[in-house]
This record gives C-alpha cells, sequence and structure tokens, in this order.
C-alpha cells in the first residue's frame, strides 16, 4: 500500500505543474494577444510561444475564445482593481483620493505598459463583453469619489472630471508607440515624463475641482 505521505507529495507536485503549465500558455497567450490582437493570434501561435504543444494547450483550455477570456478578463480587472477600494474610501478627502489614484495607478501602468493599449482595443471590438465583466458606470455612479466630484462641482457632470483624471494617467501609454516611432521620446525621456507628470496630473486636478 502506497504510503500516504508519498501519496499527498505526488499529487501537491502534480497540482503544482498543472498551475505552472496554466500560467505558462497564460502568460504566452498575454504576449501574443498582445503583439497581433485577437483575430490574428491562433492558438498555434500561442502553444509556440509557450515552447509547448498544440494539443496540451487545448486540453487545458479548450479554445482560443475560451483563454482569451481569461486573460481578458485578468487584465480588465487588473487596470480597474487599483480603482476601487480608493474609489470607496470614506475616510479619505477628495484630495487624497485624487494623490494615491495617480500614485497606484501609475505604478501599476509603469509596470504594464502594454496594458491600456491590449484593453482599449478589445474593449473596441468587443465591448459587450467587457461591459459584462466589468460593471463600470455601475461602480462610477455609487462611488465616494463620484459624490464627491459632484458636491464639488455641481455645474460639471462628476464623470466627465472622473474620466479628464484617468484620460491624463492612461493617455501617454496609448499614444507611446506613435511617439517613439516618430522619434519625438525615447524610453528614458518617457520614463522622465512620466516621473514629472504624476505630480503634473495631480495639480491639473486640483485645478479643476478648486472653486
Amino acid at each position: 500500500m502506497p504510503d500516504q505521505s508519498y501519496t499527498d507529495m505526488a499529487d501537491k507536485t502534480k497540482n503544482e505543474d498543472n498551475l505552472n503549465t496554466e500560467e505558462k500558455f497564460k502568460e504566452a497567450a498575454r504576449v501574443v494577444f498582445t503583439r497581433k490582437g485577437y483575430a490574428a493570434t491562433k492558438t498555434r501561435d500561442i502553444a509556440l510561444e509557450a515552447g509547448s504543444n498544440l494539443a496540451l494547450l487545448n486540453y487545458y483550455f479548450r479554445s482560443k475564445e475560451k483563454l482569451f477570456e481569461i486573460v481578458m478578463l485578468e487584465k480588465i480587472t487588473q487596470l480597474f482593481s487599483h480603482l476601487g477600494p480608493t474609489l470607496n474610501d470614506p475616510e479619505t478627502t477628495l484630495e487624497e483620493k485624487i494623490e494615491r489614484i495617480a500614485d497606484n495607478y501609475l505604478d501599476m501602468l509603469l509596470e504594464n505598459q502594454d496594458l491600456p493599449l491590449f484593453v482599449l482595443s478589445e474593449i473596441r471590438n468587443n465591448p459587450e463583453g467587457f461591459g459584462k465583466h466589468i460593471k463600470v458606470g455601475t461602480i462610477l455612479k455609487k462611488s465616494i469619489l463620484v459624490q464627491q466630484l459632484a458636491e464639488r462641482k455641481p455645474d460639471i457632470h462628476p464623470i466627465q472630471l472622473f474620466l479628464a483624471f484617468i484620460g491624463m494617467l492612461v493617455f501617454p501609454f496609448i499614444a507611446k508607440p506613435v511617439l517613439q516611432a516618430s522619434g519625438a521620446i525615447n524610453e528614458v525621456a518617457f520614463d522622465q515624463m512620466m516621473k514629472d507628470r504624476r505630480q503634473l496630473v495631480k495639480d491639473w486636478m486640483k485645478l479643476l475641482i478648486s472653486n
């Protein structure tokens, strides 16, 4: 009869191997979907990027659609998860929320610079899928941040102010490929620009909400 501790260890190793394989495929899918877009990506491309075979990829995820749904949801969640806790913090002022969102969001974007372009392109191609997974409108309407914006500037729709804020943070990452291709900036210059922009966005938002 097999030793139970040995069996448990073997099961644990097998589970870890499965998780590692799944993560390897998901990471490869993130790379290929970002590089080529959903329509142009084939499962064979993802398997090749992962250094594995197509049969194993199909075993874990069944289809390109299923893998894309998983990867897309993770990316969307990643993009918006940095907002949730601050949006609904009842203990912080509007100015404090602006400071925190600017810092946390920029930190996340600098670590995942392909994220805005990927999410933007796929939202355009599949807005229904995006709306199904992330209830952005509901989240914003009920958030304390939006309530504070409405109270501070009742003559301006709070979503206008919120979009201006997020746009100032996100748009440089969307424009980066064009700026680099035109020779306007290089990687070092972009990093310095975003370092300067961190404080500029905070200052611009405080001017927008000032009475």
